[in-house]
Parts: C-alpha cells; structure tokens; sequence
C-alpha cells in the first residue's frame, strides 16, 4: 500500500505541469527572497490565488518552491550588500559580507546556497520518518514554555555584542523598548505613544529590521564621496567572479558536527508554532559560535558563520511543515497559508492527515525533496548574475536598493509611517554603528519582544498570580530547560574568558549537563529519562576526569 502511494505521488509530482509549476516557484521565491521588505510570506500570500485553479498537490507544490527559493535568495542580498532580504537571513550576513567583501563572494554565496540545500534535506529526511512523534512535541508547549524559549533565546544578545557587552545588553534593551511601542496584545492598552495615532499599532518588524540594517548600511557605505564613486567590493574583477561550488561542498562537509546541530535547531524551531526561521538562524549561529574554539573569529567572515544559519534556516521548513501536516498547527506565516490552500480544496490537516490523505501527505514528501534540487539548479544560472552587482558603483547601487526598500515596506501595509520608520531607524542604526553599539541585539529585542509579551500576558492570566505563575515556570519540564539553558547562557561569555586558567570553569559542563538532566526526567516517556540518565553519568564522568587530572585547567584540556 505503502509502496503504491509513493509511486502515485511521483506520478503527480513529476508531471511536467507539476514540474514546470515548482521551477517557476522556485524561481518567485529566489527573487523574493533577495529583495530586501519583499518577505517570503508576503511571496506566498501573492501565490495562494493561483492555487484556486490547481488541484491539492499542484498548489502546494508552487508553494513550497516559493518557500524554499525565498528562504534561499534572502542570502544573496544579505552576503553582497550586507542587508538581509529576508528576517531568516539576518544572521547569514554576519559573516557572509564580511567574506563576499573579503574577495570571496563566490564561496561565500557558495557556502549558503549548499548549507540551505543540506539543512533541507536534513529536515526532509525527518519530516518523512519523524513526523508524528516530533509534532506531539508542539503540544506540550503552553505559553509559560513559550516565555522561557524566548528568555533563551534574548541571552544570546551576550554572544552577539562580541568584545561589547555592555553596549550589546543596551541595543538589545533598547530593541525590547521599541517591542513595546504601541497596543498591548492582549489588553489593548497603549504604551509610549504620547497621543500619536500612528504609534498606536506600534512598529512593524519589517521596517526596523531593513532599516537599522540596510538604510544604516546604505549611510556607511556612502558617506564618503570618493568612496561612493567605486564598486561595491573592489578588487575582484568581473572574469574572476565564480561561484565556487566544489570547495563550498568541501568546507561544509568537512564542518558535518556544525551542519546536524544546526539543521536539529532548525527543525526543533520549526516544530514549535509562531517560532520560525528569524529564531532559528540566530540561535543556530550562537551555538556554533559558543562550541567554536576560535569564537573571537566570527563576525570576520569564516565558514561556520555562514553554515549555521543557513543549515538552520532551511531546516526550518521541514520541521514548520511537521506540524502542519501531523497536528494542522501552523508553524509560521508561510505554513499558515498552505493550510489556507488545504482547506480550501476540503482537506483537513490533522493527526490522521498522513493516513486519511497518503497520496497527498507523500506529494508533500517528494515536493520537499525536489524543491531543493530545484533552488540548486536554478541558484546555479542566478548566482552569476547576482554576482554582477558587485560592479555597480555604489552611488547608484544605493539609490536603487533604497527604492526597493522603501517599495517593499511599503507594500506590507500601504501606510506612510512604514516608510519613516525605515527613515528613522536607519538614522538610529547608523548613529549607533558610529558610537559602537552592535545592531544585532537590538534587533533580536525587536524580534523577540512581541513574542516574549504576549505569552508573558497568557502565562499571567492562566497562572492567575504572580507565586503561581513562579511555580508554574519551575515546575514545567520544558520551561524549567528553557531556564536552565538560559542561566548557563547568561554565563558563557565569563566561562569562555576564564576557562584557561579559573578551576570553576571544570564544573560548567557538568552542571549544565546535570541542570537538564532534571527537566528532562520530569518529561513523559523513556527515551528522555534515558537521555537524563546519560547526561548524569556524563556529568559524573567529567568530573571524575577533571580530579583526576588534579583539577588543573591548561589551554590544552581547554581545548
């Protein structure tokens, strides 16, 4: 039966209808995604009509091309211009530019185009044998865990300012202030408008992120006039300019721990309703970062800090498409619409959806697999074009960014006040760039303020008080790991300066290891005691060998 539904699904999938719809999607969304303020949903909203008159897997075929070429071609823009076409790519221009300007664009664009080809076929291979255990994780997610996951995810600010934490703590404050312009999700009341009606719905994310991103960046790379008149990146010549394919493989094949870690974050996110790529390539970028034993190299332009991200983002996909699919949750914007889709040809995604539609639900399969065979082959013709851009005088190429920006964010609303928020906090961007301050933290504040509110508000209001709400975020297995993760988060910056010569630095490890070992035992099921039982014996390990060794710290056993 098994056999029959998959020989069915190629059927439909490989039909050349079928085929020549998912090139011409996976084509939107690469030019999507590399428009910065031209997001990946808003690719999606604008393909749903079209689905009316296809049938279930024509439509949700388009759909996926459209999702993985954007989360694809984000990186473009976001490696030859240092502006981020999608929020999925923020992360991947940390190191990106700083390459692509380095004299290597064709590896940089290299390394993004395959670490979101394996972080998609990692996530694939998951969503085909894991969907339904990896779902149920979804639903053990209240708002209080919610919290927690976001608390984590703000004490990356500490790895994102670098050799600045002070100024990083108050761009990352600063992005939580801007959060909370507006009306209260939950309560509608307004905060920090001083009776201005077009504060009352507070800032969109879109316009702060391009910008504080691109309309700073655009400032900078401007300001001087000679500076201006020359191309983008200088001392690459046009002939020179290839995508360096073969070595990009390499590099991130011989970099495998970093590509699992970074595709399992992406998948864990892309479980979790409302999360998303924009989490998901910031988180994956902090880990690789804090397990790297040169951390101070990031930011300059190294493989690791473009693998991550964009094995995560892509990764992403898969596990949004989990829940879709095995519970009819959502896992972003773009899976949101897709259920649109299925519900507007009467199909029901639900725990019985694989069952109930088998030919479909293995469409899906297939469809995910192929896209990103299709974003390879069609990024293969692309990217030397793309590439060109870095020719332009930057005067010119400037002038034009700007307008796509400002298009862009228009389009999201079709109000004025997007187009000066854009203008203000590029002002606000560039100003801090000059003092020093780093703009990733802030904008991970912005990112994640929203979201850290609105289930703060929820997990408030079912606790009923404040003692309770306490107990509740100690007493739930998932929120008590998110805590734990955070604390010793909190403290990596300090235990990564010391763990050269400071004897506490020995027990940070095992801590960390018993600290989840707790919430994890807490959890329903075997396999997680299991795995707390091995974090213990670990932990014990560790420690062991550290007494051992007479509890001395050398670069060497640091290392």
């Amino acid at each position: 039966m098994i056999i029959e539904n998959v020989l069915f699904a190629f059927g439909e999938v490989f039909h050349w209808k079928n085929l020549g719809l998912m090139f011409l999607g996976t084509t939107a969304g690469l030019i999507a995604g590399s428009i910065p303020g031209f997001t990946i949903a808003m690719a999606v909203v604008l393909t749903l009509p079209f689905t009316f008159g296809m049938s279930p897997v024509e439509g949700l075929s388009t759909m996926i091309g459209v999702f993985v070429g954007g989360l694809s071609g984000g990186l473009m823009s976001g490696m030859l211009t240092g502006i981020p076409g999608t929020p999925s790519s923020i992360a991947t221009t940390f190191d990106g530019f700083p390459m692509a300007r380095n004299g290597r664009p064709g590896l940089a664009l290299g390394l993004g185009v395959w670490s979101s080809f394996f972080g998609g076929i990692f996530s694939a291979v998951l969503l085909v044998t894991l969907a339904p255990s990896l779902a149920k994780i979804g639903l053990e997610f209240g708002p209080w865990d919610y919290f927690a996951l976001v608390l984590f995810a703000l004490t990356i600010t500490a790895s994102l300012s670098g050799e600045t934490l002070i100024k990083g703590i108050i761009a990352g404050l600063l992005g939580l202030f801007v959060a909370s312009i507006g009306e209260d999700d939950i309560n509608g009341v307004a905060r920090f408008t001083f009776d201005f009606e077009a504060l009352e719905s507070g800032f969109d994310f879109l316009p702060v992120l391009i910008g504080l991103f691109a309309f700073s960046q655009l400032l900078s790379d401007v300001q001087d006039k000679d500076k201006a008149r020359e191309p983008l990146m200088t001392g690459v010549e046009a002939k020179g300019i290839r995508v360096e394919h073969f070595a990009a493989i390499r590099i991130i094949l011989s970099r495998w721990v970093n590509v699992v870690r970074s595709s399992a974050i992406g998948v864990f996110t892309g479980v979790l309703p409302a999360a998303g790529g924009s989490i998901s390539n910031i988180l994956a970028y902090d880990q690789a970062k804090k397990a790297s034993k040169k951390p101070q190299e990031f930011g300059t332009g190294i493989p690791d800090g473009i693998i991550a991200p964009e094995t995560s983002n892509n990764a992403t996909a898969g596990g949004a498409l989990i829940t879709m699919m095995a519970l009819g949750i959502p896992g972003d914007v773009i899976t949101a619409v897709m259920l649109g889709a299925l519900l507007i040809h009467n199909v029901q995604p639900s725990p019985t959806f694989i069952s109930q539609n088998p030919d479909l639900a293995y469409s899906i399969f297939i469809a995910f697999f192929l896209a990103h065979f299709i974003m390879i082959l069609m990024q293969a013709f692309c990217l030397k074009a793309f590439l060109m851009v870095v020719r332009i005088p930057m005067y010119m190429l400037a002038a034009v960014i700007l307008a796509y920006c400002a298009i862009g964010v228009f389009a999201l609303n079709n109000v004025q006040e997007d187009i000066w928020a854009l203008f203000v906090f590029g002002l606000i961007g560039y100003s801090m760039k000059l003092l020093g301050f780093p703009l990733a933290p802030m904008i991970l504040g912005v990112v994640l303020g929203s979201v850290a509110e609105l289930n703060l508000s929820r997990a408030l209001s079912l606790s009923g008080t404040a003692d309770q709400f306490l107990l509740d975020m100690v007493t739930r297995p998932w929120a008590l790991f998110f805590l734990v993760v955070a604390a010793f988060s909190i403290l990596f910056p300090w235990y990564q300066k010391a763990r050269d010569g400071a004897v506490w630095t020995l027990g940070y490890v095992p801590a960390l290891m018993v600290g989840l070992a707790v919430p994890l035992a807490m959890m329903d099921g075997w396999p997680r005691t299991l795995i707390a039982v091995a974090l213990v014996l670990g932990a014990v390990y560790l420690l062991v060998q550290s007494a051992r060794r007479g509890w001395s710290v050398s670069t060497d056993d640091a290392a």
